[in-house]
């Protein structure tokens, strides 16, 4: 009975071990590039993992190794506490490196394009798990999914200090488990190419009798999100952008609002909002339930506009729809790199871009800084070499261009499934952790 009980409980053992499913945070390592850098490392009596600095420069961080099979997917969880650090978002990481029964990194786990990223010749890069929600009492969940590499053996799991040279941080709850791959989250993206012209003379409502049909068509072929042109309720209306201002909600918004609920999907449109004295060049986001979703206030305007007396925004804000993260950004933003970056920074997966002309690179550009998937509707000609009406993907790659006036462009995308960059792994996971300290992060 007794020799029956020892081997049940090496079983039990083995296979807790095997399966990944420990969770205790007994088994960590302590590491540093020089010791002379090294962090106070320290447990607390709940077991939570604590790095403390009091010197510039400091880098260190705990590390546990993880038994892992090759093609399973797995959860990493933490709770992160930081406390008088600066910039926790680049001092505090987690990092995880994959690994094989060689001892050297293994190979990507993903199919990338052979001929730009060398899939036969490059390695599994670190993975950085994303920051989610934040407690009132400021520790914050960073959790992620990955799919380990086929000849991966173990994941090797570093919790960091890096960068600073006081405050501490508690890591609290470390899991890494074993769990259900994530499935395809598949989005059908979509943009309306119209210039608004036409015989006689444009009115808001003609304007709005052009796009319905075309809102219609798009929303028959599923599509999730359609984007439609900048200042769309009076292109070819009035250059006088504030004559044609209006209230949000108002006439505009309620219109499309009643579009999207009819079709089940969201618009995105363009026009001068009025707020008391001021007007802004503003894209509302309609939602499936006839809903505003959410409104973006134009940040960078041109001298056009600002002799107009146009305001601009200060606010880069995201919205949570049934698909996933939704940016917007407004025409001459594409010209600027901190707008898409604050936009990726507060969680954009997709960023809409109504957009009367502008440099079509610099839209690329945009997706590739930041990884994310990027939607424009453009009055520039499928024929100019200029801004397209298109859908771009993480790496600004065309996926659906326009190319006729009067037509819908639409490609389907896959929100959960990473981008591979040779030598760079998961860039767009990389972006929080690495990016340079931004104005905004200085002051607080």
């Amino acid at each position: 009975m007794k020799s029956s009980l020892v081997i049940f409980l090496c079983f039990l053992i083995q296979y807790t071990v095997l399966t990944g499913g420990e969770t205790s945070q007994d088994y960590w390592t302590q590491e540093y590039p020089r010791e002379e850098i090294a962090p106070t490392f320290s447990k607390t009596e709940a077991g939570d993992l604590v790095l403390a600095s009091v010197k510039a420069g400091t880098n260190g961080h705990w590390k546990r190794v993880f038994p892992v099979e090759g093609g399973q997917s797995y959860q990493f969880s933490a709770w992160r506490l930081a406390e008088t650090i600066d910039h926790e978002r680049r001092s505090c990481v987690v990092r995880i490196e994959w690994y094989g029964a060689n001892g050297q990194l293994v190979k990507s786990p993903y199919e990338v394009n052979p001929a730009y990223m060398g899939a036969d010749t490059d390695m599994a890069r670190p993975d950085y798990p994303r920051d989610w929600e934040r407690k009132e009492d400021g520790s914050v969940r960073v959790k992620d999914t990955y799919l380990a590499p086929a000849k991966a053996t173990e994941a090797h799991v570093q919790l960091h200090l890096r960068w600073t040279d006081g405050g501490k941080v508690t890591w609290k709850d470390v899991a890494f488990l074993k769990t259900k791959a994530l499935p395809p989250r598949l989005v059908k993206l979509a943009a309306v190419h119209h210039n608004l012209s036409g015989e006689g003379a444009n009115t808001i409502e003609s304007n709005r009798q052009k796009l319905v049909p075309l809102i219609e068509e798009a929303a028959s072929q599923v599509a999730d999100l359609i984007v439609l042109g900048e200042m769309v309720s009076c292109k070819g209306v009035t250059g006088n952008f504030i004559e044609a201002a209006e209230t949000v909600p108002g006439p505009t918004t309620d219109f499309y609002a009643a579009i999207a609920k009819q079709n089940d999907c969201y618009i995105v449109i363009g026009l001068p909002e009025r707020d008391g004295h001021e007007v802004f060049n503003v894209s509302v986001m309609l939602g499936p339930e006839g809903e505003i979703a959410g409104k973006y206030r134009k940040v960078t305007l041109p001298r056009e506009e600002i002799q107009q007396g146009i305001s601009p925004g200060y606010e880069y804000p995201v919205f949570n729809t049934r698909f996933g993260k939704v940016g917007m950004m407004i025409c001459y933003d594409v010209f600027f790199p901190e707008v898409a970056r604050e936009l990726a920074t507060n969680g954009a997966e997709v960023i809409a871009l109504p957009i009367w002309g502008g440099n079509p690179l610099l839209a690329a550009a945009r997706c590739a800084e930041n990884g994310v998937f990027l939607v424009s509707s453009t009055y520039s000609s499928h024929d100019s070499n200029w801004m397209k009406t298109a859908v771009w993907d993480r790496e600004g790659n065309r996926l659906a261009e326009a190319n006729q006036w009067g037509t819908v462009i639409m490609a389907e995308v896959d929100l959960n499934q990473p981008t591979y960059w040779q030598y760079l792994g998961d860039f767009k996971s990389r972006i929080q952790r690495e990016s340079p300290i931004r104005k905004a992060e200085e002051n607080g």
